[in-house]
């Protein structure tokens, strides 16, 4: 069932590609680690080098004023048979550090990112992605879920 694939395919990535808009409709398109949990993506603003704090980054201030993004996971291989994307529409929500579902994010990103282990994650704000549409292609077919 392609259902399946899409899930299957969205659970076995490690990368992902954030794209938010800004108020004057200026995209912005960053790559990011996430977890899912069958339901909905999770992403921490982590401790790696930042151009500017936590609250004062563009794709935050993005959410903060038009909560609609969209998620591009990918496979490539030059064997383009094998090509393979899935596009994640959805409605973004700040969690904050104290709320039950940005515990159980964390946890679900530190199971599957050995690497958060030593970060305070914990700490910062988690993005929440609830799609509102997933359409997956692969090798010349096109799959999707149902809206």
């Amino acid at each position: 069932m392609e259902a399946e694939w899409i899930e299957q395919f969205i659970l076995s990535h490690r990368i992902a590609r954030l794209a938010t808009v800004d108020e004057t409709g200026q995209p912005l398109v960053v790559p990011f680690c996430y977890a899912y949990d069958g339901h909905c993506l999770y992403t921490a603003i982590d401790e790696k080098p930042k151009r500017a704090p936590e609250s004062k980054l563009k794709r935050i201030r993005n959410i903060e004023s038009n909560p609609k993004v969209c998620a591009v996971i990918d496979y490539y291989e030059e064997d383009w048979s094998k090509l393979a994307y899935v596009i994640i529409h959805g409605l973004a929500q700040l969690l904050s550090s104290g709320d039950e579902e940005h515990s159980r994010a964390v946890s679900l990103l530190r199971s599957k990112y050995p690497q958060y282990s030593s970060m305070a994650i914990d700490r910062n704000l988690i993005i929440k992605i609830t799609p509102t549409k997933i359409t997956g292609w692969r090798a010349s077919s096109v799959v999707s879920e149902p809206e």
